[in-house]
């Protein structure tokens, strides 16, 4: 449903995909849809055996798509352009190693881009639903960053009054997240408004962290 949501975050990682990007953990495939209209091919990939299967279904026709099944960490070596992983750290306990396969996937001076969910104190019930075991800010995110011997070039908040809604009804009022008026409302009016005002004006929080890193040439 968060149609314009989606879309303003795949811009954050469309200048960085290069010729050949991978995205890690790729769900059902929403964000690649989009990026394959700027990457000549792609790899998706997934470990959990559903999604996977539907990423095939979705792209069997699509030569330019490749599936490859990637739990994280892993020991895999590839030569990508650019690796991407959307709302997946917060997930992963070995956080450095998911990191280090991940500069691993990618040719050197190649990026790696992440979007993780922003602020221990945002951390409620809905997170524990959901399997994060963490929330993280722009430190956190820099000291693994740099642990995982990555160079980072942006590091920044996005999506401040997101933030303030998320928290709100999932720690305040204890909603669930999910289809329904609210992801209507916040979709139509909220993210298209936020998006405006950040394009001039980097927030101090946000409710994701965005990282763009590179692999040292």
């Amino acid at each position: 449903m968060a149609k314009n949501h989606r879309k303003w975050f795949v811009a954050f990682a469309t200048p960085y995909l290069g010729d050949d990007p991978i995205e890690v953990s790729a769900g059902l495939g929403d964000y690649a849809a989009e990026w394959l209209e700027h990457a000549p091919r792609m790899t998706v990939t997934e470990a959990d055996p559903d999604r996977l299967l539907a990423l095939k279904e979705r792209f069997s026709a699509n030569r330019e798509v490749a599936i490859r099944e990637l739990m994280l960490p892993s020991e895999i070596t590839a030569e990508h352009s650019a690796a991407v992983s959307y709302n997946v750290l917060e997930h992963i306990e070995d956080h450095l190693g998911a990191l280090q396969t991940m500069r691993s996937l990618v040719r050197p001076g190649g990026y790696v881009v992440i979007v993780v969910p922003a602020f221990p104190f945002a951390m409620g019930p809905a997170d524990i639903a959901t399997g994060h075991v963490r929330r993280y800010t722009k430190k956190t995110m820099r000291e693994v960053l740099l642990a995982a011997d990555l160079e980072i070039e942006r590091l920044h908040y996005a999506n401040s009054l997101g933030l303030i809604g998320y928290y709100v009804s999932t720690c305040l009022l204890r909603q669930k997240p999910g289809p329904g008026l609210m992801v209507k409302f916040y979709d139509s009016t909220v993210a298209p408004m936020t998006r405006f005002a950040e394009r001039f004006v980097t927030p101090p929080f946000g409710q994701s962290v965005i990282a763009i890193a590179r692999r040292p040439a």
